[in-house]
């Protein structure tokens, strides 16, 4: 599309003439519907566009490929003044280099195929392909002064197979060169195929390389433009052009070829063939042309089964073509590589050897050949061991097996109880041996079960039930009584006498608090604590602050849930740049540096144990975490310092400080609904804790030893949960930003910093299925999904020598409740498969067998039409959850699906929990869904469904695997798609949207109000950043570097991040950690 620069200076008039161009397209002439109806069709290989804005004119239609154009002439265009408006226009059009075909609206309907002739005879024979500066061969002419010239650069050829991994190959060789090369640059001329139906090139290459944004990397995506070729005709004048624009290194990447080809060595120096483990039997290595001429041979995805057969036979293969039959394998240019792994030894010795050619075949070196320690095993360094890939499927053959056992054992009970029933009629003799051989049959542990039944009952018919949590003896009273005097029990007992029922009901069921945990992993529900966690960020630290305190206000207990702006969740500053600004504090709070974190959490003791925080972040949640854990620290460090009346000798060390500089301080003069200056009063029920040390850490105001036991004691008390779960945000969302590899490495470094300090109330990751329900999935994808997730960390930290007793207790999850009938077993399966896991697979002890997981309800199931009727949905689903014994709950806002909530709707969305736990009688009663029907068809239907997706997912190499093949993005898509069908043609009814509609139709709600951050909190978000890193300058750099070099030696990064946020901001940080941790690579 070509636009004039007073078209775009005048988006009006362009935004005018758009809307004109649309509204014809949508009311097409007789003639026009025909003639679209005849070039639309591809069988010439034309394509074309209709109604197609170029310059300030609107062409009829227009082949952008051959830049010619087709105008259909009325008889309007017989009158003089049109006719001269016509030639006006064709002149212009044609000094824009496109050529004008006129026809008259009887040549289309009376002469078609005469016309259609014409048409195509012409489009076959022009050859040149139009720009927007002109005709091919002007641009060259223009050029062709620079041409030819090139200092003695060099062009790499790189080709293989489809799917083979040439642009991650690629990718990670361009950023070798420029971290080894400081001072060259590098240009890509990047090749994809054209399809040969419709034309299309897919170009997705860009999306791949992590290596464009830098200024020594240029790169140019084209199409094929021919079906049949794996590369442009326009590749060898690219190529040229490169050449005269000086650049040090070309790197041409073909696209997919077959075995014959061999084209890209008429285009390059020094030629690298990149295959895979899987080409078929070694014979077809005899068909492979580029085996012949490639310099360097790479074979990729050397993580695959096969791979080190694969490289024996290459060799061979090699050394035959060559006749090198005496050559050392060593000394051959093949390598295998795995290009999707950070920092790869086979990628650095690919990279060894294209320097090495580069010398010997051009005579050019860029500079000291890199020397890597090399060798021809498969790296090590999978995050699970290959003898454990079948985890998944284990796990489901241990939960079937138990499943069978259960059986077995409760008929044996049953029948035990039919003889004793027996024999307590008429003694028998004949029934004493058949009953010794069932008892015998009869596992200890079922008897024992069967033998405390009535104890149990009577421990339930008590008073008040005495339980130990930790060291602390917990006394709670179990029953109830209604307003009608009703003694409701908390707990309701199934009142059965068979034994085979009895222990059935306590192997799969049983009371909540004992294994399997299928009723709830406590005995019963805190009291004075309801499971209320509310949801809020927006704008500043200050701004969001005070709508936590306005939330939590004359709440007994502070649950507090974050939501962090898209800038903080792909771990970068606020800043000016265009793509950042923007979203500085939307949808979500702006944090960046530990003094964000200090005001976001400020008056909220931490520490406390009725404080509990939870934090929506992942790809930067080790920094985050350091944020918060610094935070909290120094609230502490606050607490000491008053208690021992130290102000005034800390304040002079404030004071030498900052000298000159302002200390940093709590505003809320950028909140939209503030009205005074810098200083303002604080808001209700903040009481300042953790803003006098804005800008200084505790160590850097006390003693070390004070600091270290303050800090000690923080740690081992601190209650919340950070999300950190990054396998569901490569699956389902996208706020991955380092590579998959190093992300676990650093989530394994939090889990053992946590057990090395005895962090035991604080979860270091929420594996989250609401993200995944979120996306389109079902609640049984869902639940199965996270779940696999869950147990993948578990094979994970196993591997790195962690103690399953030592991480599990630390996990926790989380999950949407929707609408489908499965969303009431939800909780319930996940905490049964989770036990048997934990005990009969892993050896878990209790804690670690007990699944804790928190409830939102679901976004996805608020419309923008009759928004009243969300707030029915959401109560249904926080029923649910309540009703299943989840351990924390946030309800959605009614006015979520068309904006920010506000203040009224967060505290009606507050109300559904509150009146549910306190008003709802059967809410009372703690386990309310047991001896159900449905519930427990539900549950073993729930259940079986799960375990067959961990055998499918098994089947695919585990979830790892899986993900490589996309299989659980494509499964979330496909069920997504299902359900907006449904919807959309009213077979699935949904009130207030495709059936019950209101006199007006239901339209969809506007919002009345769209909460934004302000101009002058972004601003102060960006000054508050500069300052930190101004005051900090001399020590970031040193701080960053040992950060950097705390991740080389693999030793832990959080151990170390821990001291890197007190000096850095979190864009420093994730660019530092970029350097050494490698960047995550996008897939289409």
């Amino acid at each position: 599309m070509i636009i004039k620069d007073y078209l775009l200076a005048d988006p009006f008039y362009y935004k005018q003439i758009k809307e004109y161009a649309l509204k014809h397209r949508k009311s097409p002439t007789k003639a026009e519907s025909l003639l679209w109806e005849k070039l639309r069709n591809r069988k010439e290989g034309f394509k074309f566009r209709r109604q197609h804005i170029i310059d300030k004119y609107i062409a009829d239609f227009v082949c952008l490929q051959k830049g010619v154009i087709i105008e259909i002439d009325g008889s309007i265009h017989q009158l003089p003044e049109i006719s001269e408006n016509d030639q006006v226009r064709t002149s212009r059009l044609i000094e824009l280099g496109f050529e004008v075909l006129r026809f008259s609206n009887e040549d289309i309907l009376e002469r078609t195929d005469d016309t259609l002739k014409i048409i195509f005879e012409h489009l076959r024979n022009h050859k040149d392909y139009i720009t927007p500066t002109g005709g091919k061969a002007t641009i060259k002419r223009q050029l062709s002064p620079s041409l030819g010239g090139g200092r003695g650069e060099a062009v790499i050829g790189i080709t293989g197979t489809g799917g083979a991994g040439k642009s991650t190959v690629t990718d990670e060789l361009v950023r070798r060169f420029l971290n080894q090369f400081e001072d060259k640059t590098v240009a890509i001329i990047s090749v994809d195929p054209s399809r040969k139906r419709t034309g299309g090139a897919l170009l997705g290459d860009r999306i791949r390389m992590n290596t464009l944004p830098h200024p020594r990397a240029y790169m140019r995506s084209m199409a094929t433009r021919e079906s049949d070729k794996a590369l442009s005709s326009s590749v060898k004048d690219a190529l040229e052009v490169c050449k005269a624009a000086d650049f040090d290194l070309i790197i041409l990447e073909s696209s997919g070829i077959g075995q014959g080809d061999t084209t890209i060595t008429d285009y390059c120096d020094i030629s690298m063939y990149v295959m895979t483990p899987e080409y078929g039997a070694a014979t077809q290595l005899e068909k492979i042309n580029m085996l012949d001429y490639a310099d360097v041979i790479a074979i990729n995805k050397f993580d695959k089964a096969g791979a080190l057969d694969a490289l024996q036979d290459v060799r061979k293969q090699y050394k035959r073509d060559r006749l090198l039959f005496t050559a050392k394998d060593a000394d051959l240019p093949i390598v295998g590589t795995i290009a999707s792994q950070f920092n790869d030894k086979g990628v650095n010795e690919l990279f060894e050897w294209m320097l090495r050619k580069i010398k010997e075949k051009r005579e050019l070196q860029f500079g000291e050949i890199p020397h890597y320690a090399l060798d021809n095993t498969i790296n090590n360094s999978q995050i699970i061991p290959p003898r454990r890939v079948r985890y998944l499927a284990e796990i489901t053959e241990t939960i079937q097996e138990r499943k069978k056992w259960i059986k077995e054992q409760c008929e044996v009970a049953g029948k035990l109880y039919q003889i004793t029933g027996v024999q307590k009629l008429k003694p028998l003799k004949e029934l004493k041996p058949v009953k010794e051989s069932f008892e015998s049959q009869l596992d200890p542990a079922c008897k024992k079960l069967i033998s405390r039944w009535e104890n149990v009952q009577k421990k339930y018919a008590a008073g008040n039930l005495e339980y130990a949590v930790r060291d602390k003896t917990v006394k709670h009273s179990l029953f109830i009584e209604s307003l009608s005097h009703t003694r409701i029990p908390k707990i309701a007992l199934p009142k059965f006498h068979d034994w085979g029922d009895i222990l059935r009901w306590q192997l799969e069921e049983n009371v909540p608090g004992e294994f399997p945990y299928t009723a709830g992993v406590f005995p019963l529900k805190r009291e004075g604590e309801d499971p209320t966690r509310m949801f809020a960020g927006e704008g500043s630290p200050e701004r969001t602050n005070k709508r936590f305190h306005y939330v939590s206000l004359d709440q007994p207990a502070k649950r507090l849930s974050t939501a962090f702006d898209s800038v903080t969740l792909y771990g970068e500053d606020p800043d000016r740049r265009p793509d950042i600004y923007g979203k500085v504090g939307n949808a979500g709070v702006s944090v960046a540096t530990v003094d964000d974190a200090k005001k976001l959490y400020s008056g909220f003791d931490l520490c406390d144990p009725k404080t509990s925080v939870s934090m929506t972040i992942n790809g930067p949640a080790p920094m985050l975490l350091a944020f918060f854990m610094n935070a909290a620290i120094d609230q502490q460090c606050e607490k000491y310092i008053s208690e021992n009346g130290l102000w005034d000798e800390v304040n002079k060390k404030i004071k030498k400080k900052f000298k000159d500089k302002k200390q940093p301080v709590y505003s809320l003069s950028s909140s939209p609904s503030s009205g005074g200056g810098r200083g303002e009063a604080l808001p209700e029920g903040n009481d300042g804790l953790g803003l006098k040390l804005l800008g200084i850490s505790g160590d850097g105001v006390l003693e070390k030893e004070v600091y270290e036991k303050i800090k000690i004691h923080a740690l081992n008390v601190v209650r919340g949960t950070v999300q950190a779960d990054i396998l569901k945000e490569d699956q389902a969302q996208n706020t991955c930003i380092f590579s998959t590899e190093f992300a676990l490495k650093m989530m394994g470094d939090v889990q053992e910093y946590f057990i090395k300090n005895k962090v035991q109330n604080f979860y270091s990751v929420s594996i989250s299925g609401y993200h995944i329900a979120e996306a389109g999935a079902n609640p049984i994808t869902q639940l199965a999904f996270t779940l696999t997730n869950g147990f993948t960390y578990v094979e994970y930290y196993l591997s790195r020598g962690m103690h399953i007793d030592d991480f599990a207790p630390n996990l926790s999850f989380f999950f949407s409740n929707g609408m489908d009938p499965e969303y009431a077993v939800i909780g319930r399966v996940a905490r049964r498969i989770w036990a048997r896991a934990m005990k009969y697979k892993y050896g878990g002890n209790e804690r670690s067998q007990k699944l804790k997981y928190h409830i939102q309800t679901s976004g996805r199931s608020l419309h923008a039409q009759e928004i009243d009727f969300n707030d029915i949905r959401t109560a249904l689903q926080a029923l649910y959850a309540i009703y299943d014994n989840c351990n924390s709950l946030h309800t959605n806002a009614y006015d979520e699906a068309i904006t920010t909530p506000t203040e009224e709707s967060v505290r009606r969305a507050m109300a559904i929990q509150l009146i549910i736990n306190h008003e709802l009688g059967t809410a009372k009663n703690e386990n309310p869904n047991q001896g159900s029907f449905l519930i427990e068809e539900l549950t073993d239907l729930v259940e079986e469904a799960v375990l067959s997706e961990f055998n499918r997912i098994s089947e695919r190499g585990g979830v790892l695997g899986a993900m490589e093949r996309m299989y659980q993005r494509n499964k979330i898509q496909e069920e997504s798609l299902y359900y907006e069908s449904l919807k959309n043609s009213g077979q699935l009814p949904v009130i207030g949207v495709n059936t019950f509609l209101n006199k007006n139709g239901s339209p969809t709600i506007l919002p009345a109000e769209v909460i934004r951050s302000t101009e002058q909190e972004k601003k102060e978000q960006i000054n508050s950043v500069k300052a930190f890193q101004e005051h900090h300058v001399d020590k970031s750099k040193q701080m960053l570097k040992r950060l950097q070099e705390t991740a080389v030696k693999n030793e832990n990064i959080f151990n170390e991040l821990m001291e890197t946020v007190k000096y850095c901001s979190l864009g420093q940080i994730t660019h530092a950690l970029y350097e050494v941790g490698g960047q995550y690579r996008r897939n289409m």
